[in-house]
């Protein structure tokens, strides 16, 4: 599978034909499905339980896709052991950090694309036509919408619509607000509270009465600052399943009468006494359909909420801005690019407020970027516009 495939004028993603594969010398067609936008494979053959992983990997690292046929737990089995043939990769000990880092990034898509080669059917119904499948027709409605035609889709995608499910119905604790959020598929879940804890103990402006909360995303932020007291917020999004994921989130937690969410790029109309943002993190591109909440491109999202955030701000508002300092510790981004740009837009820096990682992945020494995440310091950066 190459990467993502756009159209050179508009920019959009293509539309993949339909799949098309042999079995037993009668052609088939399906729906093509990909959350990542890869093209359908060109190359397809059905497997059954008596497929191997290494005949698998052979298949998948000449392009060719199998539609699993067989057992659906076998398949859970191949899969796995196909990615532990993968193996961890471990970067050369001359690597620096940043080329560790975009080394992991070339193992990352070389991984997605090999694993992602295998396939399994969905029918019409959201059901999966193989021996001991689960029932994941709620799954796939809440992720796709009611399944019209018979698709084929990725296992490991499949699993990740399954686990976001999961997800969605248990929802995530958050200690800060005593209550749950509930993630929907595709949407960022808030499962790092450190961030969520210094947006819930940030020292209000005086008299603070209104909020935006920008690319609100789960919209957990937008409730921290509803159950603090703010009485009237805008939280903003671009993409359909956020703000479907929002809306459900602050009415579930009886938020809805003071947050308007509102489909935008960035800022709404008018000014705030509080503009919060947690961009993504990291500036580079994506890859796979897991980057988007953590890759930023090129800063995008970044450097347009510093250079709007002085003209949304009301006389003596502040912006929180919530970021990691990961991109620094990887030789992404200097702290002098952001101070840098937050002067440019005409913003001057309040205070800043420091939190360490918890996540697991800050204490495996197995991860070739641990170096940078053991030091990683997330920071909530209280910013105002600079007047003279």
């Amino acid at each position: 599978m190459p990467e993502r495939t756009n159209d050179p004028m508009t920019g959009d993603a293509v539309e993949p034909p339909p799949l098309r594969w042999l079995d037993h010398g009668i052609e088939h067609s399906a729906l093509w499905r990909s959350e990542s936008g890869w093209p359908a494979p060109a190359s397809v053959v059905t497997g059954d339980d008596s497929m191997t992983a290494e005949t698998a990997l052979r298949l998948a690292s000449t392009g060719t896709a199998i539609l699993w046929t067989g057992d659906f737990h076998n398949a859970k089995q191949l899969l796995a052991a196909m990615g532990k043939r993968l193996g961890t990769p471990v970067p050369p000990r001359n690597d620096d950090i940043t080329a560790a880092f975009q080394r992991s990034r070339v193992d990352a898509l070389r991984r997605s694309t090999l694993l992602g080669m295998l396939l399994v059917p969905v029918s019409a119904d959201g059901t999966i036509p193989l021996r001991r499948s689960p029932d994941i027709r709620q799954a796939i409605a809440h992720a796709w919408g009611p399944a019209i035609e018979a698709s084929v889709v990725s296992l490991r995608e499949l699993l990740g619509v399954i686990g976001a499910e999961e997800w969605r119905t248990r929802g995530i604790d958050v200690p800060a607000l005593g209550a749950k959020i509930h993630p929907h598929y595709g949407v960022f879940s808030p499962v790092r509270g450190e961030y969520l804890d210094l947006v819930a103990n940030a020292p209000l402006p005086p008299n603070a009465s209104t909020a935006f909360d920008i690319g609100t995303g789960t919209g957990v932020l937008a409730a921290l600052l509803a159950h603090r007291g703010i009485r009237h917020i805008v939280a903003t999004d671009q993409d359909p399943r956020a703000l479907a994921c929002a809306t459900e989130n602050l009415d579930r937690l009886g938020f809805g009468p003071a947050v308007t969410v509102e489909k935008t790029d960035l800022f709404p109309d008018g000014r705030a006494d509080i503009v919060v943002c947690n961009p993504p993190w990291i500036p580079a591109t994506p890859k796979v359909a897991t980057d988007y909440a953590v890759y930023d491109e090129g800063g995008r999202m970044l450097a347009g909420f510093l250079s709007g955030l002085a003209e949304h701000l009301t006389p003596d508002g502040e912006g929180w801005l919530v970021i990691s300092d990961i991109a620094e510790r990887l030789g992404l981004r200097s702290r002098g690019d952001l101070l840098d740009a937050i002067e440019d837009a005409g913003l001057a820096v309040i205070a800043r407020m420091d939190t360490r990682p918890t996540h697991s992945r800050a204490t495996d020494r197995t991860d070739p970027l641990n170096a940078a995440r053991a030091a990683e310091v997330t920071s909530l950066w209280r910013l105002r516009a600079d007047r003279p």
